[in-house]
């Protein structure tokens, strides 16, 4: 079971998972020690999965994102897995979904420019048969986060 620690410990690195276990180990009122042996239960219970750093986007050269929906007529296992190797493959699709309703999967793809989803969506169809894709393009980001919330966490 996680206690409130625990949370705010869990909430503090997703905001920042450069922080210092010093820094840390202050906001939440622990010792050092104490604190980094947290953050390691916190990692071996899986509660953290990873560690990363968020990186600019526009410095990166992909300032665009493309929501791919996209149907199939096939949806055996075998389809679905050469669909899921065939994306991973693609640096550019950076999510993808599996959905109930009208569509099949939806796919978050971050690009230089918009001419360049024709790249990817050639490379996709050339591999694999799909039934329909259907793109639209974010004018704008209203939201935008990595931080999920931790007061559900058991």
């Amino acid at each position: 079971m996680l206690d409130d620690r625990d949370r705010r410990i869990l909430d503090m690195l997703q905001k920042d998972a450069g922080i210092s276990v010093t820094d840390l180990a202050e906001r939440v009122a622990l010792s050092v020690s104490a604190c980094s042996r947290r953050i390691q239960r916190l990692e071996e219970s899986g509660h953290i999965a990873r560690r990363i750093f968020v990186l600019d986007r526009e410095k990166m050269g992909v300032p665009t994102t493309v929501f791919a929906l996209v149907k199939t007529a096939h949806h055996s296992d075998e389809w679905t897995e050469s669909f899921r190797r065939i994306i991973s493959d693609i640096p550019e699709i950076v999510e993808a979904h599996r959905l109930t309703g009208n569509h099949d999967y939806i796919l978050k793809i971050v690009l230089p420019r918009v001419e360049h989803y024709d790249v990817i969506y050639k490379g996709i169809v050339r591999k694999l048969e799909l039934f329909d894709v259907s793109a639209s393009i974010s004018m704008e980001e209203l939201k935008h986060g990595m931080a999920i919330p931790v007061g559900y966490a058991r």
